[in-house]
């Protein structure tokens, strides 16, 4: 992020208060402790300065100032500071983006880089490995990067002090749910107070929230938890769409109500007293899709996880790429183990029964798939993130299918798009248009393949002018399977 801080400069002395001016003149009078670097010009050792930073403790290079504090100022082109920001980027890795203020000090420009410390170590400078000591920068030796790289293992992203936010930002009630439920399954109960349990499970430590305590219990909204929810007629016509901010546990549930919402159950009749529900798509693998996502996803990213649901298809995006050494065939075929980028995350989601153990959801994903008789799922990177693509079966009904001819008793599957044409017609009879109004539905090429062709098929609705079936005054009405089947239906309680 670049900031110029000049108006901001101006507004503050025109209300009495300390300037920006003071502010910096105070951190150059102090010289150059561990976490501050004074540069005359933007160079190949500006770079590494940021490098051991972000490998130790964080800090800031001051660019147009002197080694001994001398203000010399730089002069800045309308490009300049972004390609400085530009040679950061490239020069490093992992990628670092530092924060850019443009500071007016005694009629000369200073312009400040700042980084945080890295959370996944060792950073890296064209291959070499960097960390400050006092206020110089060291070359770590090999023991030095193996170390720092182990560091990686034992902590992730989530795991750090949340600098943005408080325990005030946190709802407590929201904890005491979380040990109501993982009390549910739990042998010996949690009889702590929601303090004690954030302090239990690392979640807060000296008085401050780690970043998953915030996306976990986040007592308000979030755009760090962003997910983008649609429901699409076609690539570019959404039909319906939400946004989710909350917190990791209620955005599972909040996911899964928008998809049962935009896709359809059959029901299945049996001729047992109690009927069978069966859902376009199995509805534990798509929970196992959901949680994967919301557990593994990078939360550093600017990027939102985004849900598209289409008539047969559903994508899942998430942003954050497979770990290194990691490749979809891998996945697939469960050769690897798991690596998780969220490690406090996944580990209250194990605790609250959300994850069964690490690395079998995506066994699980696709054996609920392959039982449900549904095409395999899609994996893939894609667009600097990954996603997850899965497909709808389209079955087409069939009089056997809907009538036992030896019982007279009508039994089979029958979606739920041709049910509503049933219940909809009736016991009058309607034209192609007249169904497809009272249903609501505006293309004319769903209502056929997915209503009136089926029922058609089924035997469960006929033509009222079966000797032309392209006939203008044509009319559908229910046949005797069609009443037969809503007479079985309104028994068993629809």
């Amino acid at each position: 992020m670049i900031r110029i801080l000049i108006p901001f400069f101006e507004k503050l002395k025109a209300n009495n208060m300390i300037s920006i001016e003071k502010k910096f003149l105070a951190t150059i009078k102090r010289g150059e402790p561990a976490t501050v670097e004074f540069k005359l010009t933007f160079d190949r050792e500006t770079v590494e300065t940021l490098c051991a930073f972000a490998n130790t403790r964080g800090g800031s290079v001051f660019i147009g100032v002197s080694n001994t504090g001398e203000i010399t100022g730089v002069k800045i082109g309308k490009e300049t500071v972004q390609n400085w920001v530009n040679q950061v980027k490239l020069s490093t890795s992992n990628t670092l983006i530092p924060d850019v203020d443009i500071i007016p000090l005694k009629d000369k420009t200073v312009v400040s880089l700042s980084v945080s410390e890295y959370p996944i170590k060792p950073v890296a400078c064209k291959g070499r490995y960097f960390k400050r000591v006092k206020n110089a920068n060291h070359q770590m030796n090999i023991t030095e990067v193996v170390n720092e790289h182990l560091k990686t293992f034992n902590v992730s992203w989530d795991y750090y002090i949340d600098e943005f936010h408080s325990e005030k930002d946190i709802s407590l009630k929201k904890v005491q749910t979380f040990i109501d439920r993982i009390n549910r399954s739990r042998e010996v109960p949690v009889f702590d107070d929601p303090i004690a349990v954030l302090h239990k499970f690392e979640l807060l430590r000296d008085g401050k929230i780690t970043r998953a305590a915030f996306l976990l219990f986040m007592s308000g909204e979030s755009s760090l938890s962003s997910i983008e929810l649609g429901r699409f007629q076609t690539p570019i016509l959404i039909k319906d769409g939400a946004r989710l901010k909350t917190d990791l546990f209620a955005e599972v549930d909040g996911i899964m109500d928008f998809i049962k919402k935009h896709i359809n159950k059959a029901y299945i009749i049996t001729g047992k007293p109690q009927r069978e529900e069966r859902w376009d798509y199995p509805l534990d693998a798509l929970r196992e899709i959901v949680v994967n996502a919301i557990v593994h996803r990078d939360y550093s990213s600017s990027s939102d996880s985004v849900i598209k649901i289409y008539d047969n298809q559903i994508e899942f995006f998430n942003p954050g790429k497979l770990p290194e050494g990691l490749t979809v065939e891998k996945l697939l075929k469960g050769e690897y183990i798991s690596v998780i980028r969220n490690r406090k995350i996944a580990d209250m989601f194990k605790e609250a029964g959300l994850i069964e153990k690490y690395g079998t959801g995506i066994r699980r994903i696709l054996a609920g798939f392959e039982n449900y008789g549904l095409p395999e799922p899609r994996f893939e990177e894609f667009s600097g993130g990954f996603r997850v693509t899965v497909y709808k079966q389209v079955r087409q009904l069939t009089a056997s299918k809907v009538t036992n001819q030896v019982t007279g008793e009508v039994t089979g599957e029958v979606t739920g798009e041709v049910h509503r044409l049933l219940e909809v017609l009736g016991n009058t009879s309607m034209t192609r248009l007249q169904a497809q109004n009272a249903l609501g539905l505006k293309g004319q090429a769903n209502f056929r393949d997915r209503y009136l062709k089926p029922a058609l098929e089924a035997g469960l609705i006929e033509m009222t002018i079966s000797e032309k079936p392209r006939s203008s005054k044509q009319e559908y009405r229910l046949s005797e399977k069609g009443l037969q089947f809503l007479e079985q239906a309104q028994k068993r309680g629809k």
